[in-house]
């Protein structure tokens, strides 16, 4: 993006270009508010909703909300303030604004469920909220992030636990965010402490041989561990650390009637997770939302997700409830 002056909210500024020079550029509606806000979101996830904040604006021309292609911008000072020119293709429209400022919400991500990617979803579940967990320390920085996220989210760059074995979402929609197969030394440490917490000695051993030899066949190799039963101490240590870290934040609460119909949902669902663990059953209660500030149409969803063995392996089964 051109920049023409040394604009007051640089940090604002170089957030704003980031998400041109990836083509994004997504506004929200205009408020009806006397103070003429106009948002566009700049991280949205399950972890954060987060958007620059553009004050007293006006927006001309004509902005396509559903446009994919390059996006081109420039943003200068006129006549006391200031002015976004966008370029959408051959479509052009200009954002006048006084102020640029950053709005982000964090929320608890710990218990949060999608099963878009059948087989061993746990462990995808586990990929997916590092993932999003690394999204909100790049985008927002470290002062968004507690000090045991900030550990948790080189997971990212931990090939047989993220994207390259257990792939959150189809391969159609995966946008890798680190080069494949690249283990950063970073994420070995914080495996081999993890491992070392859970006292899984052939672990250990695995993850010692993967330091010296960082290959694509030792890392399929201790993906294929993470899902045995004997290795399940350290998968679950992760997720209870995750689920631990992501409690410090507030949980979605929505206006009625949808809160109203989430709570009767939680009712039925609960009831039949009593049912399950009665028989014995080891069951996990998971929630699928859409967002909260941002509205969309995604539906709420819970999951039981109901574990099981299957020889040396460790499987879940998924029951699915939405509201209606």
């Amino acid at each position: 993006m051109k920049k023409t002056h040394n604009f007051p909210f640089e940090d604002e500024y170089e957030k704003l270009e980031l998400l041109i020079s990836q083509g994004q550029f997504e506004l929200l509606s205009p408020e009806s508010d006397s103070q003429n806000k106009i948002r566009l979101i700049y991280l949205m996830n399950d972890a954060v909703e987060s958007f620059l904040v553009f004050h007293e604006a006006k927006l001309t021309g004509l902005y396509q909300p559903d446009f994919q292609g390059e996006i081109d911008g420039t943003l200068e000072e006129y006549e006391q303030q200031y002015v976004l020119i966008i370029h959408q293709g051959k479509q052009v429209c200009t954002l006048f604004f006084q102020n640029l400022t950053l709005e982000t919400h964090l929320f608890n991500y710990g218990k949060t469920g999608h099963f878009w990617v059948k087989g061993y979803e746990y462990l995808r579940l586990l990929e997916y909220r590092i993932a999003i967990l690394r999204d909100k320390q790049e985008y927002l920085g470290k002062d968004f992030c507690t000090e045991e996220e900030q550990k948790l989210s080189c997971l990212a760059e931990f090939p047989p636990l993220n994207f390259c074995c257990y792939p959150a979402v189809p391969d159609k929609y995966l946008v890798p965010a680190y080069p494949w197969w690249s283990v950063s030394e970073e994420a070995l440490q914080e495996m081999m402490t993890l491992a070392l917490e859970a006292e899984d000695r052939s672990l250990i051993l695995w993850l010692t041989l993967y330091a010296k030899f960082p290959h694509k066949i030792i890392a399929r190799l201790i993906a294929h561990l993470l899902h045995t039963v004997k290795h399940a101490d350290v998968v679950d240590l992760i997720e209870q650390k995750l689920s631990q870290a992501a409690s410090t934040y507030p949980n979605r609460i929505f206006q009625q009637p949808e809160e109203k119909q989430i709570q009767h949902l939680k009712e039925k669902v609960n009831l039949r997770k009593s049912e399950l663990e009665q028989s014995g059953k080891r069951v996990d209660l998971l929630k699928e939302e859409p967002f909260l500030y941002a509205k969309d149409s995604v539906e709420y969803k819970l999951h039981l997700m109901i574990w099981k063995e299957k020889g040396k392996n460790r499987q879940v089964d998924v029951e699915t409830f939405c509201t209606k």
